[in-house]
């Protein structure tokens, strides 16, 4: 309760503080509380075990990896076709997630893009201002608009800003996957992971009342977020990105990334406030040559699928061909 209402007062108040006086708090207190969570970050010993029963990934392939990114603002949006040619050209596809009434318009002709190209849209958030779940009867209405947004974005998945999460609110989406959670992750205002580098399945316990869709999976960011690493503990490097890359894929688990093109720099400027995109893709490009042919790739809707079936999912649109090997 203590947690929350901090985050509920910290969200009020966000919107009159200074950006930089916003980030030197966060980097401050991120940088304390490292030493005190070596021992669960970024590796959580015990997250690696498989769930119960758990088949393997399809044709004996070692470990997953399912991309994805959080548009969050206008800076983001201008840089989603420079990212979307690099990740192409390296072989991969993602899931680009648009805030649907934040400070941007998403062009439909970007989105058509996107798609056309192999890679999946869908929506993060509504506003993006930490407000989502301050009630839930103020959710229940928000949840009805970010409905009609996956309708006419022909979307399946859903992300909450900030990894903000009611588990037993999220059933009001009809999503066939959704992605706020993570495994660890302490640097969130709620720090409660999933304690898994798998994917899982939440069933909804009213499915079939009022169009309601059976359940979702979960499937939680295993890699830590680029702003975490980058922005708040001043990071230098990919080395935390591919030390736990080669653990997870040890392990047989889903790599599963979120980074965000408002954070990349594709032009080699010198920045607090972004990375060079290059550290991006030297995961990308360790991924395939350390690991080929020795991993599954797929958008997040595919693992949907693959977890669950969603062959009759009614939320489920059509995906586009073109799956990349």
């Amino acid at each position: 309760m203590l947690n929350a209402f901090r985050n509920r007062l910290y969200y009020l108040i966000k919107p009159v503080l200074p950006k930089s006086v916003r980030m030197g708090i966060r980097r401050l207190l991120a940088r304390r509380k490292r030493e005190k969570v070596r021992d669960i970050w970024p590796i959580l010993p015990g997250s690696e075990r498989p769930p119960k029963d758990w088949p393997g990934w399809p044709d004996g392939k070692k470990f997953a990896v399912v991309l994805t990114h959080d548009v969050e603002g206008q800076s983001g949006l201008d840089k989603c076709p420079a990212l979307m040619r690099m990740e192409a050209e390296a072989g991969f596809r993602s899931s680009f997630n648009f805030i649907p009434e934040g400070g941007y318009t998403v062009p439909v002709q970007l989105r058509e893009e996107l798609v056309q190209n192999g890679f999946e849209v869908a929506v993060h958030d509504l506003h993006h201002n930490g407000h989502l779940y301050i009630s839930k009867n103020g959710f229940s209405k928000k949840a009805a608009r970010i409905n009609r947004y996956l309708r006419d974005w022909n979307a399946v998945g859903f992300r909450s800003g900030f990894m903000m999460k009611q588990n037993e609110w999220m059933h009001e989406l009809n999503v066939a996957w959704e992605a706020t959670s993570f495994d660890t992750d302490p640097f969130e205002p709620q720090p409660e992971g999933l304690h898994t580098i798998f994917p899982s399945w939440r069933p909804n316990p009213n499915a079939g009342k009022d169009g309601r869709v059976p359940g979702y999976v979960d499937l939680p960011y295993t890699l830590p977020q680029d702003s975490t690493l980058f922005l708040l503990l001043n990071e230098h490097s990919p080395e935390i990105w591919l030390q736990k890359l080669d653990w997870i894929a040890a392990h047989g688990g889903m790599v599963l990334m979120n980074t965000h093109p408002d954070y990349m720099d594709f032009e080699n400027l010198s920045s607090s406030e972004t990375y060079p995109v290059g550290w991006y893709k030297a995961v990308l490009d360790h991924i395939r040559t350390k690991y080929s042919g020795q991993y599954w790739h797929g958008r997040p809707a595919e693992m949907a699928a693959l977890i669950c079936g969603y062959k009759d999912h009614p939320a489920k649109s059509p995906l586009p061909s073109g799956k990349p090997e």
